[in-house]
């Protein structure tokens, strides 16, 4: 990803930012991309409101998918009204997620379930009488 590239990505994420959170009366003060040897986290939420979000997977480096920025982004966002990861902070992310969702903005893709493992067959045994 060049940097046009990452600075119309950037875009479109505040344009969402500015979106979500009107609808929940939260500040930010901006969303930046995070430095690229940062391999530790998907986000940050600072206190005067700075938010930077990873655009790239920490080991492959490829583009992350939208649907995945999004889902960082409702998780900072929700940090400017819950400062920690307690129940309340929880609640409202799923919030902010689902309003997203609603919204068309949050698309992700199908989740993935694992399926069921092969029930293996009970050995038979014969009874063994004498």
């Amino acid at each position: 990803m060049d940097r046009r590239a990452a600075r119309a990505l950037i875009e479109r994420l505040n344009r969402d930012a500015e979106h979500i959170a009107g609808r929940f009366e939260l500040r930010y003060r901006a969303i930046q991309a995070e430095r690229s040897g940062v391999t530790s986290r998907y986000g940050v939420c600072y206190s005067d409101g700075v938010i930077r979000i990873r655009l790239r997977h920490a080991t492959s480096g490829r583009p992350l998918k939208y649907s995945s920025l999004v889902n960082t982004l409702c998780h900072e966002l929700a940090h400017l009204r819950h400062f920690n990861h307690g129940p309340r902070f929880q609640a409202f992310y799923r919030r902010i997620l689902e309003f997203a969702r609603g919204q068309g903005i949050y698309r992700p893709g199908r989740v993935w379930k694992p399926t069921a493992a092969p029930r293996s067959r009970p050995e038979s045994r014969q009874l063994e009488l004498f």
